[in-house]
């Protein structure tokens, strides 16, 4: 047994040293500074600390590893490109675990595939389990690096520097900021530093130097899980075999046809009830046709959320029941399913539609907002999904999960970049254009991505905006006035679009 796995291409005092300069960079771009450009730079340098020893349990790269990489890299650039607060929260949870699953796949011992749902339990073994177990390691490395006799005298030197340098420099931050508070000649000889370290207190720089231990360490375990997994972790799970289909690993149960087949008829002779009427009223509800005698604004209203919860009810009821299906079931009572999964899929669209229509009435009655963008998105989303499962019902051919991953990924990252303030502060301005209407209260609140618009808006067709937006320009100079790790191009766009539309 290696322990420190020397036989390794990788030694652990240098992954160890790795560890500690990724830490010293992560507290040296995030501490008391809000996330901007600093987030893209240490993710291209988190990624380089860990694939950078590619003979050690690295998978080779294959295009869904590049899409991943592409995947996390374009969402951590929102934080220097967009000023969006619902995606930069969003991302800010969805990044660290899309980071984890992508290196579980790269990386991980099982050589699990990436749409295979164990990839998760993978990731989550490997981020508790294998790297808590390196924890000793750590310390383990430094004894015997300080203790070590064999080698040559320069590398026994080494070592003992960097021990000494190690335990210096925290002692000399609390020494010479002791001395300065003591001594004024002594601190007026110190204005010759950098700044940060005339402004560097001893309880920022305990917190400093914490932060880099955590982190270090941290950084090594996860590291290292990779590099020496264990022995109960290093076997290769062959499970998967190419002539199976993926979806029938993720079912353990299946549900008899004949119980399907009478699910799917109860169900879709109510719908095609629903869908019977709504045809009476649904194309005509732009020229006035509404039933009961309702308003816009009621017809809008009334079942919006309840026709998106029943379409996402139809969603789950058709994957389960592709997922049934089995080359075993009889051949009529398979070609009934297929059908009434074809006449499930059609009534679902007829309801997505209908909510749609509902949703475009109500935003032309009381304007578009962040969470009307969003339902739009999913819908339109969920058709896709709908879309894809009826072809799915034709052909076992079309590989349902891979799908699905890479479309819902790539449709999150294409959210972050759509630009939804732009396009809300767009469609309530046409909205103004056309009926006069407009709520400049809430497009204030948008964030600094739609604030050039705005600008522009206020200064040829509505002045009744500046003063909300002047209150704005004050938050955003304060803003652009922040370190460079904060750095956000479009709150330094916006900022600068109101500086020009207040100085003249």
């Amino acid at each position: 047994m290696d322990p420190l796995g020397k036989g390794t291409a990788v030694r652990p005092i240098v992954g160890l040293i790795g560890a500690f300069m990724l830490a010293i960079a992560n507290q040296y771009l995030f501490y008391g500074a809000i996330i901007g450009v600093s987030y893209p730079i240490f993710i291209l340098l988190l990624y380089a600390y860990l694939l950078h020893d590619r003979r050690n349990r690295l998978r080779e790269i294959s295009g869904f590893g590049w899409f991943m990489f592409a995947v996390v890299m374009l969402l951590s650039l929102t934080y220097a490109l967009f000023n969006n607060p619902f995606f930069s929260a969003l991302n800010f949870l969805a990044i660290p675990p899309l980071v984890f699953l992508h290196m579980a796949y790269l990386r991980g011992a099982k050589r699990i595939p990436w749409w295979d749902i164990r990839i998760i339990e993978e990731a989550l073994t490997h981020l508790f389990a294998l790297s808590m177990r390196h924890v000793p390691t750590v310390f383990r490395i430094v004894r015997v690096t300080a203790a070590r006799k064999g080698g040559t005298q320069r590398k026994s030197a080494l070592g003992k520097v960097l021990i000494g340098l190690c335990i210096s420099v925290p002692l000399l931050i609390v020494v010479v900021n002791l001395l300065a508070s003591a001594d004024g000649v002594f601190q007026r000889a110190l204005s010759g530093f950098p700044d940060w370290w005339n402004g560097l207190s001893i309880g920022e720089g305990v917190s400093r130097l914490l932060w880099i231990l955590l982190a270090g360490i941290a950084f090594f375990c996860y590291l290292w899980g990779f590099v020496k997994p264990g022995r109960s972790s290093v076997k290769v799970d062959r499970t998967v075999t190419k002539s199976v289909p993926e979806e029938s690993q993720y079912v353990s149960m299946r549900i008899d046809p004949i119980i399907m087949a009478t699910l799917l008829v109860s169900v879709n002779v109510v719908y095609v009830l629903f869908v019977v009427l709504q045809f009476s009223y649904l194309f005509g509800a732009w020229e006035g046709a509404l039933p009961d005698g309702k308003t816009y604004a009621e017809y809008a209203r009334s079942g919006f959320m309840e026709l998106v919860a029943v379409s996402f009810i139809n969603f789950a009821i058709l994957i389960i029941a592709l997922l049934s299906r089995g080359a075993e079931d009889p051949a009529r009572l398979r070609s009934l399913i297929s059908k009434l999964l074809y006449l499930l899929v059609g009534c679902s669209g007829v309801m997505l539609y209908s909510a749609y229509s509902r949703l475009i009435l109500y935003e032309e009655m009381y304007g578009y907002t962040y969470i009307r963008f969003l339902v739009h998105a999913f819908m339109i989303f969920l058709a896709i999904l709908l879309i894809i499962a009826a072809i799915r019902i034709r052909t076992d051919v079309i590989p349902l999960a891979k799908c699905y991953i890479v479309i819902g990924l790539a449709s999150y990252v294409f959210m972050n970049y759509v630009g939804m303030d732009r396009v809300i502060a767009g469609n309530n301005i046409d909205r103004y254009r056309e009926g006069g209407a407009i709520d400049p209260q809430y497009l204030s609140t948008l964030s600094a991505d739609a604030m050039p618009l705005l600008a522009e808006f206020s200064k040829k067709e509505y002045p009744g905006l500046k003063p909300l937006l002047k209150d704005r320009w004050k938050e955003l100079a304060n803003e652009s006035r922040r370190p460079w790790q904060s750095f956000n191009l479009s709150v330094y766009a916006a900022e600068e679009k109101l500086h020009d539309l207040f100085r003249e």
